[in-house]
């Protein structure tokens, strides 16, 4: 089953659409898409905007969550009728636990009784499944009384790091760990010394997440990257750039696949956040399903993000950054930005950053990946190139 099209993607199409400057044939033709799936976006995107009958997608949502809930409450009415059944019984000991395993056993949902026991019974998920499964094993209840004593220790005096720590728990209490044990210890209570944290430098980018996977050392000791792939989906590059227009900055977001030079996602917003990053990732993986992909990126905050590093994790992606302030680590992105760069942003002034999104999404389906020929790929376009590969390995 295919997978949907990314909701950015419609609505730039759309929008394309709506200017009337090409027949929807030949729209939905350059942008890779069938007739039929661009009238029916656009019919979708008037009832948007309340220039048809029908429901919205906000509506649909919410009949589908009411649905959802109906379905939800009946299952909880449930669970509290055998609950109290249950309980008013004479001689049984009054353990929710052992009836959550009974009613799971019948064919009940395990996760609507245990959020049903975690807020009317005030029973945590935790405990339910540590009883179901075994008791808490002595390493973990030695770590646990040892994680105390060491709050009441730091407690006294919060300038101890571990180490001092480590010889307090003998001296004081007769406790004998190694300095490695104390250290993980307090690095999973958040004990740590008060000492005065230096500060990065104004600018700094602060310490990547990956290691750089593309980057190799030649014969004379010079690092060099080296944008190679021996597959589609094998080495991803992303960046972020900006451009000016009179009503204010524009920022995109782009991903390229190393093997076809292909933009296989792009994100547009008025703000560089984080956010912007991660919409253009999902929509990559929204086209492209990859597995073990590497994406190379430099150490900027929206990269190094906690929730963007999430994000590659949880789709199984592996993740690579240059050098701090090397634009050479990632230079055949800065090629594509270029590109846009003169046949787009400097063809003239841009006065809405609506104008300005709708040419690089313009540009970028429609000629970069569809009609610009590139020497690299043998005088081929990236989209010709991935198509004559697909043959190739269909056959």
């Amino acid at each position: 089953m295919a997978k949907p099209y990314p909701r950015e993607f419609r609505d730039d199409v759309v929008a394309v659409a709506r200017k009337g400057q090409a027949p929807l044939a030949q729209i939905a033709k350059d942008f890779g898409i069938s007739e039929g799936s661009l009238s029916y976006w656009m019919k979708q995107a008037d009832v948007e905007d309340g220039k048809r009958a029908g429901l919205t997608d906000d509506e649909r949502k919410q009949l589908r969550e009411a649905n959802k809930r109906i379905r939800l409450l009946e299952q909880e009415n449930e669970v509290l009728r055998r609950a109290a059944a249950y309980l008013s019984q004479a001689n049984l000991p009054k353990i929710v636990f052992p009836l959550v395993h009974e009613m799971a056993a019948a064919g009940a949902p395990v996760r609507v009784l245990v959020a049903v026991a975690l807020r009317v019974l005030g029973l945590s998920r935790q405990g339910y499944y540590q009883w179901l499964k075994d008791p808490v094993s002595q390493r973990d209840w030695d770590d646990a009384h040892l994680i105390d004593v060491l709050y009441d220790l730091h407690a006294d005096d919060v300038t101890l790091g571990y180490r001092f720590l480590t010889d307090e728990l003998e001296s004081e209490h007769g406790i004998s760990a190694s300095e490695n044990r104390v250290h993980r210890l307090c690095r999973i209570a958040g004990i740590h010394a008060s000492h005065h944290r230096k500060r990065s430098k104004p600018g700094s980018t602060g310490p990547a997440p990956h290691d750089d996977l593309l980057a190799v050392v030649d014969e004379h000791g010079v690092i060099r990257h080296e944008f190679i792939a021996d597959g589609p989906n094998k080495v991803w590059l992303w960046d972020i750039s900006e451009h000016p227009t009179r009503e204010g900055k524009l920022y995109i977001c782009a991903i390229k696949d190393v093997w076809s030079n292909k933009i296989v996602g792009y994100s547009i917003d008025t703000r560089m956040k984080s956010s912007l990053a991660r919409a253009a990732m999902r929509n990559a993986i929204a086209l492209r399903s990859p597995d073990g992909t590497i994406c190379h990126s430099d150490r900027g905050g929206q990269f190094r993000a906690k929730r963007t590093q999430n994000l590659l994790r949880n789709n199984g992606l592996v993740g690579s950054m240059g050098r701090s302030y090397g634009a050479g680590d990632n230079a055949s992105m800065e090629s594509f930005f270029s590109l846009l760069q003169k046949n787009v942003l400097n063809t003239r002034r841009w006065d809405t950053r609506a104008d300005l999104r709708l040419a690089m999404v313009t540009w970028i389906e429609t000629k970069y990946n569809r009609r610009r020929r590139q020497r690299g790929l043998g005088k081929l376009t990236p989209a010709e190139f991935e198509m004559i590969y697909k043959d190739a390995e269909a056959a």
